[in-house]
């Protein structure tokens, strides 16, 4: 087990084995489900949450609320891993939040111990892309590209606001627009017509900070339509994206996107144009598939609608419209995927499971992503819906998924597709 002090200095239990937690339920973890931490995750310590370990002669779990350090006793706390891109973790850390004063930041905590001189996190790798390994992101090579793009490509103030993106918030995305390659963002609204617990643009509640800085202005259909075709004609593997952690909901500006897309593909073919979305407005996706989209991706944390509603807390539309959307979606024939926001012991339980199937079958999907759900463990077992289903297990739930549809892909990354016919 690992635990904290206060200076963040990350110490090994010199007894206790480490433990993780399904949901609310601190459970072991098996051994099968640990893996060497990947190189550029992060360590995090948690204040005021004690670190809950596994005691291996009694087999009991124990709460630590003290720890003696060189002669000195002190309050520990938990600690837990952000993992890198590409990989879900299968267990939530193992901590008490019941005395903090505070709500934790959006990351996805996972469960994280120390053996022969590693750490090993619980958690599975999904997909490796080489677009998105750490490793290709030095910012060494950023700014002089950023410099480059506004004096020779284009400049602007939606060029502005994603060059603070780049820079501020290290959004991958927007330092692929600059370095000319892969997957470029197009964020594009100001407003949303949801609520969601884990909005990374929007905290008006103030339980905690938001992540990102949201957009402030609507950009014109000229500056859109520029970005894009500079970065579609001359990218590797080209993809632009509406629908960005520094937006609020794309399909609110539905007709600037379907504008825009009209006019991107009056000046080139190339490259993938694609929509990250919550699927709230199904006539509207139809309309935008039809000036022109390649795929879409509509973000879920839940096929169950009491859970959903949870989690979104809609304005002015039901989890029924996202089911359509994504019907709409497949009928026309987009490349469509859904971002299911995965969350241990609620994402993996039986009914939760159940309900997914139906929504696959329902609507012929092509790309199933498993995201890890950035949130307060605490604050969203809370806001969840009483429910008395078993959790499988997150490894369990992939191959149930696997065996199930073995024509559905399961990864983590938004795809380049080849085009097809629309319907």
């Amino acid at each position: 087990m690992l635990f904290a002090d206060a200076q963040g200095r990350i110490y090994e239990h010199p007894y206790l084995r480490m433990a993780g937690a399904s949901g609310a339920r601190i459970v072991s973890v098996n051994p099968s489900d640990l893996i060497p931490l990947p190189e550029y995750s992060k360590l995090f310590y948690m204040p005021e949450c004690s670190p809950i370990g596994l005691d291996p002669k009694t087999e009991r779990f124990v709460v630590v609320d003290e720890v003696e350090l060189g002669g000195e006793k002190i309050r520990p706390w938990a600690v837990s891993a952000f993992l890198e891109p590409g990989y879900v973790r299968t267990h939530l850390p193992a901590a008490d939040y019941s005395r903090r004063s505070y709500y934790l930041p959006m990351w996805a905590y996972t469960a994280v111990g120390f053996a022969d001189e590693r750490y090993w996190a619980a958690a599975l790798q999904i997909e490796y892309s080489h677009r998105w390994d750490p490793r290709n992101y030095d910012d060494k090579e950023l700014i002089p590209a950023i410099e480059l793009f506004q004096s020779k490509v284009y400049d602007s103030p939606l060029v502005r606001h994603l060059i603070k993106c780049a820079t501020d918030h290290h959004c991958f995305a927007a330092k692929n627009l600059f370095l000319r390659r892969w997957e470029a963002p197009l964020p594009i609204s100001r407003s949303c017509n949801a609520a969601c617990l884990g909005c990374l643009s929007a905290q008006p509640d103030g339980l905690f900070e938001a992540s990102h800085d949201r957009l402030a202005f609507r950009p014109s259909k000229e500056e859109v339509v520029k970005i894009a075709v500079s970065h579609l004609e001359v990218a590797e593997d080209a993809i632009v994206s509406f629908g960005q952690g520094c937006e609020g909901e794309p399909l609110t500006e539905s007709a600037l996107i379907a504008e825009s897309i009209i006019g991107m593909r009056r000046q080139t073919q190339s490259g993938t144009i694609n929509l990250n979305t919550n699927g709230s407005i199904p006539q509207e996706v139809r309309r935008i598939a039809h000036s022109g989209l390649d795929s879409i991706r509509i973000s879920l944390n839940s096929a169950r609608h009491d859970f959903y509603g949870a989690y979104y807390r809609p304005k002015g539309y039901g989890y029924e419209d996202v089911v359509e959307s994504i019907k709409v979606a497949t009928g026309i024939g987009l490349y469509t995927m859904v971002n299911l926001l995965i969350f241990p012991g609620i994402s993996d339980q039986e009914e939760e499971l159940e309900s997914l199937i139906r929504l696959i079958e329902e609507t012929g999907l092509n790309f199933l992503h498993l995201k890890n759900l950035n949130i307060d463990p605490a604050y969203y077992i809370d806001a969840m819906p009483d429910s008395s289903s078993v959790a499988v297990g997150i490894k369990e739930m992939i191959e149930v998924l696997k065996s199930e549809f073995p024509n559905l892909r399961l990864g983590y990354f938004n795809q380049p597709i080849r085009k097809g016919p629309r319907r």
